[in-house]
């Protein structure tokens, strides 16, 4: 059975499981844009690349995939093959994955790649989510998702390959501690390289002690509005003091 997602009077979606929105009033793609594609350094970090994996915690209501996919495809010099892994505990249904995208896609006008046909693609697949892992292709395997449906400290240690970049994303760490613990985050430096980035947008004491004690150097930005803050990282493959 589906996630239930709400739908707030201001056309965001609500979880009703954890209480909260599931992505920031200024929109999910805006945030996935600002916070987690320049945070990792891309489009500019495929170039060059044959191949890219994008390792996700959360993945919601797909708005970060949505909005990687549409990357890559506006990118003259994208890599060959693009690889998103993510890790959902409780999948929404199909019919709101696309309500969210072209929810976010009417806020955001200067779109390279509309998201809302890449959703309705993503949708057509959207079925029988039965915990364990899944994979989807598109665009003849050129670009690919793999979504393990499970908790996160249970499922991660499933997954195979090496990150390039990492996605870490969910509700709060107040809201969802297990999915910010020390143990979440030193499974995701274990699918990690020396040089992987890796962007969030809470800059919550737990999260940054967490990233540092598995390896990663540190450093807030200027994050969204309403956030002051958002963080950036590296895995540098040993513990790190950063700022």
């Amino acid at each position: 059975m589906s996630e239930s997602v709400d739908w707030l009077a201001d056309g965001c979606p609500y979880s009703h499981r954890f209480q909260d929105r599931y992505h920031s009033c200024t929109g999910g793609l805006v945030q996935a844009v600002g916070v987690f594609l320049r945070g990792c350094g891309l489009p500019q970090g495929w170039h060059g690349r044959e191949h890219f994996i994008v390792l996700e915690t959360g993945f919601g209501l797909g708005q970060n995939f949505l909005a990687t996919w549409a990357a890559w495809l506006a990118d003259p010099q994208r890599c060959q093959h693009l690889h998103f892994v993510s890790v959902e505990a409780y999948p929404v249904a199909a019919v709101d994955l696309v309500r969210a995208a072209r929810a976010a896609e009417a806020g955001l006008r200067d779109l390279h790649t509309p998201i809302a046909p890449l959703a309705e693609e993503l949708a057509s697949v959207w079925q029988n989510l039965s915990p364990g892992v899944h994979h989807f292709d598109f665009l003849q395997g050129r670009v690919q998702l793999t979504l393990a449906v499970g908790d996160v400290a249970q499922v991660l240690p499933q997954l195979d390959g090496v990150a390039d970049a990492v996605f870490l994303d969910g509700f709060s760490p107040s809201i969802n501690p297990d999915m910010w613990s020390a143990a979440t985050l030193q499974a995701v430096a274990l699918l990690c390289r020396p040089g992987t980035t890796l962007a969030t947008y809470t800059i919550a004491r737990r999260v940054r002690d967490g990233l540092k004690a598995a390896g990663f150097s540190v450093k807030k930005c200027p994050g969204l509005p309403p956030k002051r803050d958002r963080l950036e990282a590296v895995f540098i493959g040993s513990p790190h003091s950063g700022t």
